[in-house]
């Protein structure tokens, strides 16, 4: 019986130590799992390219996160022209000053190898402007020597799913120049700004209607970047206590929408350069990281944007052309969006602004030849 007594004894020690093992296998294999998901919450910085001085507006938004969430962290690279390059360290001082959490190191240079050299998104903002007595074909052929150099260089030196966005006017055409000398850049990677229209137009409702501008969607800005854009409510919607309500029904002056508000929207840049002499900084700063924001972690289910795309032929736009369209974003991927219906003085609208776009790039590449 004492015998008995003892091998249950040590039966019971060995139940216990097993038990322990086993519970403690448990618990570091939760701590190795825990760990591993923390570590995998540290994202790689991404490296950012900004061109030109309106930068100075663009890069403060960046490195506290706007433009692509406050979870991932940045390396900046600027650059500018060499006249500017004094300016240009101090841009770079002032970031560090800043001692932005997100921001994990600054490249600010005249060189565009240099600054092209492995970033993950670029966006295009220095151009040349047009300045009083210059053709048009001038500045043109200024803008396709500036974009073909760029291009060169981020074909040669940038990451290879790196996304392009192209700021600086005509910047539709720009955009168009850059992919043509940047071949192996996916066509679907390079983009114009059109985002700063569609906010615009998203102003302008919210104005009139004396609602919250998050609670109006679905504008669209159709075609180039200039006066020739057509914004259009025929899809926008308000969310109201009651539901979403079309803008048409809320506003209910077709007149309006189809005159001032289109005209506003157009010359709105115009507008904001004869009041502050200088042109729009902030708001297409703003517009840019909206921009990229969306493109690289997804538009709101229900809701579209604005983007100049590559067309593919979509709503009888010829393939070619960069092209404003509504498009929603997953995955880090654009799409446009399909089956809107169009009226006829959409249709003629979006012809107008297309032709447009096909007369800047015949002239672009006569420029080039």
């Amino acid at each position: 019986m004492d015998q008995f007594v003892i091998d249950n004894m040590e039966n019971v020690a060995w139940l216990q130590k097993g038990l322990v093992v086993l519970l403690s296998i448990a618990f570091f294999w939760k701590l190795i799992r825990y760990m591993w998901s923390f570590l995998k919450t540290q994202k790689d910085p991404v490296r950012v390219l900004v061109t030109g001085q309106i930068g100075y507006a663009i890069v403060p938004m960046i490195a506290r996160g706007v433009m692509l969430g406050l979870d991932q962290s940045v390396i900046l690279h600027l650059l500018d022209v060499e006249p500017a390059a004094e300016a240009l360290n101090g841009v770079k001082m002032e970031l560090i000053d800043a001692a932005f959490p997100l921001l994990k190191g600054v490249v600010a240079t005249t060189d565009v190898v240099e600054a092209c050299k492995d970033v993950n998104i670029a966006v295009m903002v220095g151009g040349f402007p047009r300045k009083e007595g210059m053709e048009r074909k001038d500045v043109m052929s200024k803008n396709v020597s500036i974009y073909k150099a760029q291009a060169a260089a981020l074909e040669q030196h940038a990451a290879k799913d790196c996304k392009v966005l192209v700021v600086a006017n005509p910047a539709n055409t720009n955009a168009l120049i850059l992919k043509e000398f940047a071949p192996s850049i996916p066509e679907k990677n390079i983009t114009c700004l059109t985002r700063l229209d569609h906010n615009r137009a998203l102003g302008q409702i919210s104005e009139r209607l004396n609602v919250q501008v998050s609670d109006v969607k679905n504008v669209i800005i159709w075609g180039n970047h200039s006066s020739t854009q057509y914004p259009d409510v025929n899809h926008a919607t308000v969310t109201t206590s009651s539901g979403g309500k079309r803008v048409r029904e809320l506003v209910a002056d077709d007149h309006w929408l189809n005159t001032d508000f289109i005209a506003t929207v157009q010359q709105r840049g115009a507008a904001i350069i004869k009041a502050r002499k200088l042109s729009s900084a902030l708001s297409a700063a703003s517009a840019a990281c909206d921009h990229i924001r969306d493109w690289v972690l997804g538009t709101p289910k229900g809701t579209w944007v604005s983007m100049g795309v590559y067309s593919d032929g979509s709503y009888g736009i010829q393939p070619g052309l960069i092209y404003s369209f509504p498009v929603t974003c997953e995955k880090g991927q654009w799409s446009i969006v399909q089956g809107l219906k169009i009226d006829e003085f959409s249709r003629k609208k979006m012809d107008a602004t297309a032709n447009e776009l096909m007369e800047e790039k015949s002239l672009a590449y006569s420029c080039l030849k």
